[in-house]
Order: structure tokens, then C-alpha cells, then sequence
């Protein structure tokens, strides 16, 4: 066993005067921030002798330090020295010195401390010595308080004088950042190397390592000069062989050529500047109070563990303009470094772009088909940003959700990222995704419109100064969750498990890395709803929503609330969804509040009602959590038109179903897994009086459709109804028209129509009913399960499976929804000949 305890001391070291005095000076200025918060976790009681290791000379520092112990609870740095074998006033290692102004000059790296420690330890194997790491950070974050001088002396990569470090504290002493380290053992270190010297050069560089990792999460990595990065870009093999490439087929000389790549180069990347951002970083906190209740952020103690000698990937779902901003504040105000963050070129605009781009952003084109030189330089790019240790975000849907559910997601930034690893795998890759939840989004009357068949509105510099209107509202709170991290290389192993193979041809395109992309896709969108936040504004959506009139008594809503809240705490979708603490008394005086909901007075009771366009715009925040009513919703959906029906009919229309809803939803589930979720939701509505089971339990029944029961389960059903009914509308268009009649555009096409014409005549207040992307994502997944295929005409073909399947239909779908979808769906020619009238 070894035995740690100091030879003894002749004497006590005491604390100079002239030092109790400069830390009582700079008490009153300084306000620390430590991590971790329970620093005795990671630094337990411990008989070794500890030295305290910061990355750079201060006196500064030294005092920072000695508060930050103080407040932890720890020894401080000169209690620390009276246990040291040898003679020193503080037990205190840095790193780096800066040159003295008198007397003689210390060796700029070497550490004689360090150096005589590690022969007192090599020389009797009795003794060991405690190193802990501990970074300080002096204004990583200015905050409202703090004025924008101090923004010019926040902390960053550069070695500062004495008075620059003095402004900084004077200036952002109050947003000190200190962070311990796990504690090293010095034996431990230079035990296998040669002599003590050399021990203590390779512990040196591991700390140098250790301090340069932590300063870049922190306060981002150390980027050169944009110019810089882009000659450096234009020199890498594959973009000098793609202007040659470019020069011939174009038939111009490469002088011409590599400019085009230039330009290309300067117009993606970003300039980054910490100026910039902590300049921003200024303006958002001010924003947030204007338009903001509070900012919820949930499962962040995830991020920062896996941050740490990770490269992040930040993947968001995409809501609003407002998330990449709201992010990178968030990161940045817990300390971590912002992200590199794509932004489509619709964004750079004059005086914004600037600003943008050296806040981080880097911009791609919507597509790079049919230039393959910019696909090259904008591969490279990344690829750089890799090599740098940069971390990225991006949004895998390609564009903001018009309709507040997950888009389908596209692969291009993925497959380059993968393409990157594969070239630059120096650290470990993880996918963070992230669930952004509102209570109001500023672009709500825009994406009515779009949805509406409106043309989407250009972004432009004169709308951008009109966005400033949203200043007169306030948009509740929001709420930021981190998903659960997807670390690359376990993906990787489970779909490829020979893609290290891929890395003796970093250009190569592997066979596995479409797949590959396509799992990792799914799995982030996955990922990101099961870390969905569900407000009072999603609940009072998914209840009120289900009326014909948008409209319900008091007391019915209230019921409802409560049933939506119960199933979400009986039946977790995963243990990273949050719900709303409010009751739904509450919830209801939220609502109106906002000016969701409205209160209509009646002697009889009172009516919580939407008004019109207040109903369009909530079915955005009802479909924010569909997925997470989905299993209860189908089962509800299986009663609406069914007084008894058996178990295993439910369980067996549910696996038929539940492909086209999980693509749809993003459902995590096996269909075995749905199967048991099923089950366990049929015991819950059983045990809530909703539904009633036979003796044997095979036979399951509602109770009379004028009963409460019956409406808590038709409300809940609404939830899922409207994508049974656009399944069902393209079944019927597929059978009406008969096999290798339509192809998969022309069927798009037609249930588009066929759906915008039925919301028309039965007042569906949902334009996303006739999103096309919905149907596509249909056809698609029929074509997956091959109840369609294509005949050499690109026409679809099925056999009789399909029209059984269409035949199920009414099980779930009443006679009126049926023959009204019937009676609409047109035969291919009858609408081309409607079409050309």
C-alpha cells in the first residue's frame, strides 16, 4: 500500500500580508461559477499531497483560485504547500510564466516544482502527489450587467499582459469561470518512463492537451484568419483536382477556375469572431427578456459530459429562425463553445450575413447538383473544420417544419460529416440531437400561408428589419431538451461492421454509407422526440382541436387535461420527455393568457373556445407531440365507430398500421414493442373506467357514445385521425384507378387534391391535411413494405393485399368519412381533364 504522507516540516509557510491584502481587494469584484457543482465528488478527502495545476502565471489567477477552493470547500493553495515534501510558499503549478520584470527569468515551460516532486516520488516508491487541473476563465460570457467595453476583455486564446488582465477583472470579474479537473497522479505518469525528467515532460504535454480541450469547449476553438482557412482550402488535393476537372471540361484555364473556387470558399465560410459573439451574446440576453417568459433547458448534464474529448454534432429539430440563435446563447451563457452553424445561403444578406458569418455561421446552397466544384470546396470545408476540432450544427430536415412536426430528413450534411470522419477521425464523433419546444413561433401567420399554397416570401433585408415587429409580443416561454447523444462509432459497427476498411480511400464512397446515413437519420429525428416538452399550449391543442368547433365546457376540458397528463405520466414515451407542472385549472388560465383560448360565459357553464385562426395555428403545436399520444390515440381510433371489439383485432389492425404512422411520427418502437405499448394502454383506459373487458379479457367495450367516456376517447382519437384519413385517401385513389395506372408523382399529386378538396367541404381548419410531403412519405413506405411496386412504365402495381387492406378501413373510419373520401377521389383522366379545364 503506498503510503502518501509528507516528510516532516521544519516550519509553517504563512500567507504573505501583502497577499490577504491584494485577495480582499479582488473579493468584491470577483463572482465564481464552479464545475462541476459538487466539486467534493470529484475531489473526495485524499491523505497524497495535492498541487493545484492552472494553465498560466497570475497573480490573478493564484487569487481566483484560492476563492474558488475557499468557497468549495477544499484546501486552499497554501494549506495545500504545508503538506508538500518540499519547501514552497503555494501548491501551485502553471503551466506557462510570463517574463518577470526583475531578478531572474524562469524557464518559460519548465516547472522546477514539478521537476523536484518527481524525483522526491521516483526516488521512494512510498510516496505519490495529487495533481488537479483546474481552469480559470475570466469573462467567458459578458451578461446584461456588464457594459460592451467588456466585451473587448472577455477571455480568449491569446496570452494577455498585466494591465489587460486587470481591465478584464475589473470589467468581468463577476462572470468567473472555474473548472476542476479528475485529479492525476504523478507516480502513475512518469512510472514507465526512462527518468524523472523525462516523466515530467510527457506530464507537461498531457496537461497541455487537457488545458487546450477544455479552453475549446469552453470558449470555442482557435480559428485562424478566414483568409487563412479558405488558401489552405484551395490547396487540399481534392479541390485542386476538382479545378483542373473544372478548368477542362469548361474549357477555361485554371486561373479562372480557381477563382471560382475561391469565391465559392469565401461565400461558405464562417469568419468567427469572439468579439462578435460575446457582442451578441450581449444583444440576446436583452432579446430573450423582450420577447421570452424564460428559457427551460432540460438534460444539459448530458451535453457536457459527452462534450468533453468528444467532436460534437449538434442536430436540432427546426422550428423557427429563432433556434440556432437560441442554442448557441444557451451553450455559450453554460460554457461551452458555440458550434460552426450551417445556414442556408437565403441568409446572407447585407449587413445580416456579416454578422452571421462571424458569429459562427457557414452557408450551403438548397442543392449543389450540377456544380461539382462547389461540392468539392464545400466537402473540403468541412472536412477542414473537422481537422480543426470545430464543432458543427446543422438541421437535418433542410428547412424550418411548417406544419410543427419532424420533417423527413435529408442526407447530404450527414453523409458529408461521415465522409469527413472517415478522413479526419482524430476524436470521436457524437450526434447531440435536440428537442426546441415554443409557445408561439413569430413566423406562425407565414407558415399558414405557405401551407395555404401561398408562395413562400424571400427573405430580404427590408423583411428582416419588418421581423423587428415581434418585439411588441410576447411568445411564452421555451423550452430546450437534449436527446440522447449518438455517439458515431457504435452506429457505425452496427451497420458496417468493416468500415475502418473505408479509411485507406478517405475519397471513396463506401457501399455502406447511404445505409449508414439513412439509420443515423432516423435515429437522431427518433432521438429528438423522445425528447419532446409538452406545454400547457400542446395540451390545450391536442383537447380543444378534437371538436368539431374547437370549442368545450369547463368542465369537459379540464377532464380532458387531466386524462392527457395521467397517460403521460402512467405510460413514458422515455425518461427525457418533460411535461408542464401546471394543473389544468391552471393550464386553462395560461391559455387565455396568451390569448390561445377564449372565454365564453354561460349560465349553464362556462365555454373555452379558438377562434378561427387561432385553430389553424394551434394544430402547429398540437402536432409538436402527436407522437406521443400516438399508441393511445390508435387504440381510442379503433372505438370510434366500434362498441365491442376483440383484442387481438386491435392488436392486429394496429401492426398493419403502425409502419406508415411510425414513418410518419418518428416512433421508436419495434412492432413487437408497439404491440405490447398497446396492451399496456388498453389496461390504462380499463383501469380509468374508459373502456371495459370481458371475464376473460378478449372482448373490449366502450361504453354508449353519448357517455363521457366515449368523448374522452373520440377527443383523443382526433389526435391520430387525420393520417388514418390520408392513408385511407390513397388506398381508394390506388384501387379506384386500378394497377399500373398511376405513378407515384401522379398518386402525390392526386391525394394532395383529393385532401385539400375534403378539408374544403367539412371544414378542416389543418392545411399540413394536404402537405404533400406527408403522402410522399406514404407511397414511399408502401413501396418499403412492397404492398406497391413499379412496372417498367414507373406505374404502380399492387395484387389484392391492398384492397384488403383498403377494405380494413372500416373498421376505423365512420361510413360518412369513408364514401365522402370515396366519392372524391378522381380517376387519373377525370382530373387531367379538369386540370386542362
Amino acid at each position: 500500500m503506498t503510503d502518501s504522507v509528507p516528510a516532516p516540516r521544519t516550519a509553517a509557510v504563512q500567507t504573505p500580508a501583502w497577499l490577504d491584502l491584494a485577495g480582499a481587494l479582488l473579493r468584491p469584484w470577483l463572482r465564481i461559477r464552479r464545475t462541476p457543482d459538487d466539486v467534493h465528488a470529484l475531489l473526495p478527502d485524499d491523505p497524497r499531497p495535492t498541487v493545484y495545476v492552472i494553465e498560466r502565471y497570475g497573480l490573478s489567477d493564484t487569487l481566483i483560485l484560492e476563492q474558488a477552493c475557499e468557497e468549495a470547500g477544499l484546501p486552499s493553495p497554501y494549506e495545500a504547500a504545508e503538506r508538500l515534501p518540499i519547501r514552497r510558499r503555494r501548491a501551485v503549478v502553471t503551466l506557462s510564466r510570463r517574463p518577470r520584470l526583475f531578478g531572474r527569468q524562469p524557464h518559460p515551460s519548465r516547472s522546477e516544482t514539478l521537476s523536484l516532486l518527481a524525483d522526491i516520488v521516483r526516488a521512494d516508491p512510498d510516496k505519490d502527489v495529487r495533481l488537479v487541473p483546474v481552469s480559470i476563465f475570466v469573462g467567458r460570457a459578458p451578461d446584461r450587467e456588464s457594459g460592451w467595453f467588456s466585451v473587448l476583455f472577455s477571455e480568449n486564446w491569446v496570452v494577455v499582459g498585466r494591465f489587460r488582465r486587470l481591465l478584464a477583472l475589473a470589467l468581468n470579474g463577476r462572470d468567473t469561470h472555474v473548472q476542476f479537473a479528475a485529479p492525476v497522479s504523478l507516480r502513475e505518469v512518469i512510472a514507465d518512463q526512462a527518468d524523472a525528467e523525462r516523466g515530467v515532460r510527457k506530464l507537461q504535454r498531457i496537461l497541455r492537451v487537457h488545458f487546450r480541450r477544455v479552453r475549446a469547449i469552453v470558449i470555442g476553438p482557435d480559428l485562424s484568419h478566414r483568409r487563412t482557412v479558405v488558401d489552405a482550402l484551395l490547396n487540399a488535393e481534392p479541390v485542386r483536382e476538382a479545378i483542373a476537372t473544372a478548368a477542362s471540361k469548361e474549357g477555361v484555364d485554371e486561373a479562372a477556375a480557381r477563382t471560382r473556387a475561391r469565391r465559392y470558399a469565401m461565400e461558405i465560410a464562417a469568419d468567427y469572431s469572439h468579439p462578435v459573439v460575446r457582442s451578441m451574446s450581449f444583444v440576446l440576453k436583452g432579446f430573450w427578456n423582450k420577447l421570452y417568459d424564460g428559457i427551460d433547458m432540460h438534460h444539459f448534464d448530458t451535453l457536457r459530459s459527452a462534450a468533453a474529448g468528444h467532436e460534437v454534432i449538434y442536430v436540432p429539430c427546426h422550428r423557427s429562425h429563432v433556434d440556432y440563435l437560441l442554442l448557441s446563447y444557451q451553450l455559450l451563457h453554460n460554457g461551452i463553445a458555440i458550434p460552426h452553424i450551417g445556414a442556408g445561403i437565403n441568409l446572407n444578406l447585407p449587413v445580416v450575413g456579416p454578422i452571421l458569418r462571424r458569429g459562427s455561421a457557414f452557408f450551403l446552397r438548397r442543392t449543389f447538383k450540377g456544380d461539382a466544384l462547389y461540392s468539392t470546396v464545400f466537402r473540403e470545408y468541412i472536412s477542414q473544420l473537422f481537422a480543426r476540432g470545430v464543432s458543427l450544427e446543422y438541421f437535418i430536415e433542410g428547412g424550418r417544419s411548417r406544419t410543427g412536426r419532424l420533417l423527413q430528413p435529408r442526407g447530404g450534411m450527414l453523409s458529408m460529416t461521415l465522409r469527413s470522419f472517415l478522413r479526419e477521425s482524430r476524436r470521436p464523433v457524437v450526434f447531440q440531437p435536440v428537442y426546441i419546444g415554443y409557445e408561439k413561433v413569430m413566423e406562425g401567420d407565414a407558415y399558414i400561408g405557405e401551407l395555404s399554397g401561398k408562395p413562400k416570401e424571400k427573405e430580404s433585408l427590408l423583411g428582416f428589419l419588418r421581423a423587428f415587429g415581434v418585439l411588441r409580443q410576447r411568445y411564452g416561454r421555451v423550452a430546450l431538451n437534449f436527446g440522447e447523444p449518438i455517439p458515431l462509432v457504435p452506429l457505425l459497427e452496427e451497420v458496417a461492421p468493416d468500415w475502418r476498411a473505408a479509411t485507406a480511400d478517405p475519397d471513396a464512397k463506401p457501399e455502406w454509407l447511404n445505409p449508414a446515413v439513412d439509420v443515423l437519420a432516423t435515429r437522431i429525428q427518433e432521438n429528438i422526440n423522445r425528447a419532446a416538452h409538452v406545454n400547457p399550449i400542446n395540451l390545450l391543442a391536442v383537447a380543444l382541436l378534437a371538436t368539431p368547433k374547437h370549442a368545450m365546457a369547463e368542465a369537459d376540458l379540464v377532464a380532458q387535461l387531466a386524462l392527457c397528463q395521467r397517460l403521460l405520466a402512467a405510460l413514458p414515451y422515455s425518461d427525457r420527455v418533460t411535461v408542464t407542472p401546471l394543473d389544468p385549472i391552471a393550464i386553462i388560465a395560461y391559455g387565455e393568457r396568451m390569448q390561445w383560448i377564449r372565454r365564453v360565459a354561460h349560465p349553464l357553464g362556462d365555454v373555452l373556445t379558438v377562434d378561427a385562426k387561432q385553430g389553424v395555428l394551434l394544430s402547429y403545436f398540437r402536432n409538436n407531440v402527436t407522437h406521443l399520444f400516438a399508441t393511445a390515440a390508435w387504440v381510442a381510433c379503433c372505438f370510434l365507430n366500434n362498441r365491442r371489439l376483440a383484442r387481438a383485432s386491435i392488436l392486429r389492425l394496429g401492426r398493419i398500421v403502425y409502419p406508415f404512422v411510425q414513418a410518419e411520427l418518428f416512433l421508436p418502437w419495434t412492432e413487437q414493442a408497439f404491440g405490447e405499448r398497446i396492451q399496456a394502454t388498453l389496461e390504462f383506459f380499463i383501469e380509468a373506467d374508459l373502456l371495459h373487458a370481458d371475464a376473460d379479457g378478449r372482448i373490449i367495450e366502450r361504453g354508449p357514445g353519448q357517455g363521457d367516456a366515449a368523448f374522452r376517447l373520440r377527443a383523443l382519437a382526433h389526435t391520430l385521425l387525420p393520417s388514418i384519413e390520408r392513408y385511407y385517401i390513397g388506398l381508394a385513389l390506388l384501387v379506384k384507378n386500378g394497377p399500373g395506372t398511376l405513378s407515384a408523382g401522379e398518386l402525390e399529386n392526386l391525394c394532395a387534391l383529393t385532401a385539400q378538396r375534403l378539408s374544403l367541404l367539412h371544414e378542416l381548419n389543418a392545411p399540413e391535411f394536404f402537405d404533400k410531403s406527408l403522402f410522399r412519405g406514404f407511397i414511399q413506405k408502401l413501396r418499403e413494405r412492397r404492398v406497391v411496386w413499379g412496372d417498367a412504365n414507373g406505374k404502380l402495381v399492387f395484387d389484392k393485399e391492398l384492397e384488403i387492406v383498403a377494405h380494413d378501413a372500416r373498421v376505423i373510419l365512420s361510413r360518412e368519412i369513408r364514401h365522402g373520401i370515396l366519392k372524391l377521389t378522381p380517376e387519373k383522366q377525370a382530373a387531367l381533364n379538369q386540370s386542362a379545364g
